[in-house]
């Protein structure tokens, strides 16, 4: 069962796609229906394989309609995050080479962007809502289109830009296949082995779309007749609230997700019924040892991890039977042969510390980049690439991450990676998110600064930062802890978890 198109035949009635926060659904055969007219208009826009359309939108159900239109059509899917400003949206409409955008009004950008002088010339805009007069709807679009599949179906695939936490963030483009559109696809596969994936589970996202796990693990389920279960925006309690309604087999969050329901009181978190669970994922992020061990003793050992990018360059996995005997891992290689080299690219014994990478996997470019894309192969080995992370391999062949290369922290000449720090503090009760940053020391060149959330913004006193700092060197080396603690009430940190440390240091950094 390798295509929406097949359980749109078999189980057509099915819902693909329920809205959680209201149970507004689109069956198998509605989806269906939706794709072929979209993958018309796609045509007609002039938009041929190999071609890229844009995506800016919310989570919403058309979101999904659009996709398996541009899928068949074998056009790039290039999603951009609805927190983008205007002038960030349209560099990556050019630099993608988009020729279709579809958007709408609801993204708070959008209007700003179709009101600028910034759009490539020839570019087809089509609304998703009915915000704007003068604007082709996307509903109205497919009412005058066939709902018979196009002559010259193609594979279509995502293109999704790198999360920017170190300048203008970049597409991550690999070939599109060579088959049929409803040929199955090694991704979709893969889940199926690795998390039991199959057409009763149902799935909760709770992420936004425009991320690349959301969206390759929902339209993943699609290809395998799963139903999909999405959030509008994630809440701790709404999150536990579908696990309960919607009898929720599957999701995956990310480590900041966990913390905010851990952080709910007993009484609202252990309210909800989710013996339906059978799997909870995570990636994107590093977890906390004490949050993940949290996570195992209030859900049992269903949480599966693992580690790997948008480049689909590799992948490890991991257990929580696994991590229990191995906490901090992220498991051992499930797609490729992991490698860890110093900078000269020379190949490290277990146990030693360097740059992550793997060999084997899928052969990505960084689009309109060659730079980006050399600086991410091995120098002396082709096939090997990096994501820039940093770790090491146990005597099992266990990887652990220490951190990424690009948030290293020289003080008096020696490197210091935040990642460990950082752990440490959201293992505090009072703390709901810390990054932890290098800021400019004229003696050492950088010494140890901590940004702490706190769970009670009231918190946030010299009191509470001495306490922070005194947690830190009862478990760390003092080199590693923080020499001072600054408060934020809502840090910088993407919702797929990732945080975005540039915008932090530009606070202590003067400008270049």
């Amino acid at each position: 069962m390798p295509h929406p198109r097949t359980h749109a035949a078999l189980t057509p009635r099915k819902p693909a796609v329920i809205l959680a926060e209201t149970g507004e659904h689109i069956t198998y055969s509605a989806l269906e229906t939706a794709a072929n007219q979209g993958a018309h208009l796609f045509r007609r826009l002039g938009l041929q394989s190999g071609d890229t359309v844009a995506v800016w939108l919310p989570n919403i159900l058309a979101y999904f309609e659009i996709y398996w239109a541009a899928q068949r059509a074998g056009l790039y899917i290039a999603p951009l995050s609805t927190s983008l400003t205007a002038d960030e949206a349209g560099y990556i409409v050019a630099d993608s080479g988009a020729k279709a955008l579809i958007t709408g009004s609801t993204v708070r950008s959008a209007a700003d962007l179709l009101r600028g002088p910034v759009l490539p010339a020839g570019l087809s805009v089509i609304q998703a809502d009915a915000g704007w007069d003068g604007v082709p709807h996307w509903q109205t679009c497919l009412s005058d289109e066939p709902a018979t599949p196009i002559r010259d179906e193609a594979p279509g695939f995502h293109m999704v830009y790198s999360s920017g936490t170190t300048g203008r963030p970049k597409g991550v483009r690999q070939p599109l296949g060579t088959g049929a559109a409803t040929d199955p696809h090694p991704l979709a596969e893969r889940m199926r082995t690795a998390y039991g994936l199959g057409p009763d589970s149902v799935y909760l996202s709770p992420a936004p779309l425009y991320h690349t796990a959301p969206l390759a693990f929902s339209t993943s389920c699609h290809r395998i007749g799963a139903s999909v279960v999405m959030m509008e925006k994630f809440d701790p309690s709404k999150a536990l609230a579908a696990i309960e309604t919607y009898k929720v087999t599957i999701s995956q969050m990310v480590p900041t997700m966990f913390v905010r329901m851990l952080r709910l009181p007993d009484a609202e978190r252990l309210q909800y019924d989710l013996s339906s669970l059978q799997t909870l994922i995570h990636a994107a992020a590093p977890c906390p040892v004490d949050i993940k061990r949290q996570m195992i003793d209030w859900l049992g050992p269903i949480i599966l991890e693992y580690y790997g990018g948008s480049e689909g360059n590799g992948a490890t996995n991991i257990t929580s039977e696994e991590w229990l005997k191995k906490p901090g891992s992220v498991g051992r290689a499930s797609m490729g042969i992991l490698h860890i080299c110093d900078e000269s690219g020379r190949e490290l014994p277990a146990g030693e510390t360097g740059i992550v990478y793997f060999e084997g996997g899928a052969d990505f470019q960084y689009h309109n980049d060659p730079q980006k894309t050399r600086d991410a192969r091995h120098p002396r080995h082709a096939g090997w690439s990096t994501l820039g992370d940093i770790g090491y391999l146990d005597s099992d062949g266990y990887l652990f991450l220490t951190d990424r290369k690009s948030f290293m922290i020289i003080s008096g000449g020696v490197n210091i990676y935040p990642q460990e720090t950082e752990n440490i503090l959201l293992s505090h009760p009072g703390v709901m998110d810390a990054a932890v940053i290098g800021v400019p020391h004229a003696e050492m060149g950088e010494e140890v600064k901590a940004v702490v959330q706190p769970v009670d913004p009231a918190a946030a006193t010299p009191e509470f930062a001495a306490e922070l700092i005194a947690w830190c060197r009862a478990k760390l080396s003092p080199i590693k802890c923080p020499r001072s603690v600054d408060f934020d009430m809502s840090l910088p940190r993407g919702d797929n978890g990732k945080l975005y440390k540039r915008e932090i240091r530009a606070r202590y950094w003067p400008a270049s």
